[in-house]
């Protein structure tokens, strides 16, 4: 069975603003906004939504097929990251445009300013589930992208019957509510962070019980607060909220892909079947990595190590046995 991960491919940009950006931005002026931050550092590194979550699901033990599009400037990107165990058999690159490039920048309370340039992107909609088996697509994840490749791809899997979780994320700003509503209905899972949340719960005019009556599960990660579970799917009934509390990071680098860490710990509890205490701790852990990393993909680490942090965070658990011995098939 196979683990589809959809989403942006891209560059990152990773700028340090050794500063607050709240102290240089009026709210009496916010319309006539014009403002610009000296960084002091920045950085070039293998970025997008699909790349993270695959990659550290790949550490974890899967092999994931990556579904994205890609520029003529990506043939290293797409080498790297099969060597690294991720099967790049669905990535489709154009020679007549550049890779997706993400502008971001950082400041001393992690707040972020970010642009995001879409370059080849935007012709995921080309690609289709409707061109592979859906009997054999176990689940899969529509990540930030071309916004109307996520509701191209949301209808699809509808249609084919193909589990999976709605990861608007970033693109709540962008896209509509009546296009969120149609996204998370039928979706197994919905994910967005916090703040997140609370725009599409403005833009849809749904109320946290009405959105549960279109997805059974709903996840909002919050940051050093950890994350909360709210599901339909459990042996209690009704609905049953998990509180996850966040994994200790030995020093704070980057926030950037934090969240595409967290996605692919989601799934690779998802697919083992282990309860959803474990599978937001395992979560947690793959987050935590990356927060300490100057970059979205962290070094490479042993599935022997990301367990012994998971037991140092949460003590143990019977499902670690399983992470340690399991493979993807």
């Amino acid at each position: 069975m196979s683990i589809i991960i959809t989403g942006s491919f891209a560059f990152d940009y990773i700028m340090i603003f050794p500063g607050h950006f709240k102290e240089h931005i009026l709210p009496d002026q916010i319309e006539n906004l014009s403002v610009s931050f000296l960084v002091d550092e920045m950085r070039k590194v293998r970025g997008g939504c699909a790349p993270n979550i695959a990659y550290t699901l790949a550490l974890l033990g899967e092999r994931p097929r990556l579904m994205a599009t890609a520029g003529c400037d990506a043939g290293e990107y797409r080498d790297w990251l099969e060597k690294h165990g991720v099967d790049t058999s669905l990535l489709r690159i154009y020679d007549d445009c550049f890779t997706a490039s993400f502008f971001v920048s950082t400041d001393l309370d992690q707040n972020q300013i970010a642009s995001f340039y879409t370059g080849a992107m935007a012709r995921a909609r080309e690609l289709s589930f409707h061109d592979l088996d859906a009997g054999d697509v176990e689940i899969t994840i529509i990540s930030p992208n071309d916004p109307q490749a996520m509701r191209k791809y949301a209808r699809e899997c509808r249609e084919l019957g193909i589990p999976y979780i709605y990861d608007p994320s970033q693109q709540v700003a962008r896209v509509e509510g009546e296009e969120l509503v149609e996204g998370l209905t039928g979706a197994k899972i919905l994910i967005v962070n916090e703040y997140e949340y609370g725009i599409l719960c403005k833009k849809t005019g749904l109320s946290e019980a009405q959105l549960m009556e279109r997805v059974p599960t709903i996840i909002v990660t919050k940051g050093e607060k950890g994350s909360t579970i709210a599901t339909t799917e459990s042996d209690a009934g009704g609905v049953q909220v998990f509180d996850i509390p966040p994994a200790k990071v030995t020093t704070t680098f980057d926030p950037t892909g934090v969240g595409d860490a967290y996605r692919a710990g989601l799934i690779k509890g998802l697919v083992r079947g282990y309860p959803w205490p474990v599978t937001g701790r395992v979560a947690s852990v793959a987050a935590a990595y990356v927060l300490e990393s100057p970059g979205p993909q962290p070094e490479p680490y042993t599935r022997e190590q990301f367990v012994a942090r998971y037991r140092q965070n949460f003590g143990d658990a019977p499902e670690l046995a399983d992470l340690l011995e399991a493979d993807s098939q």
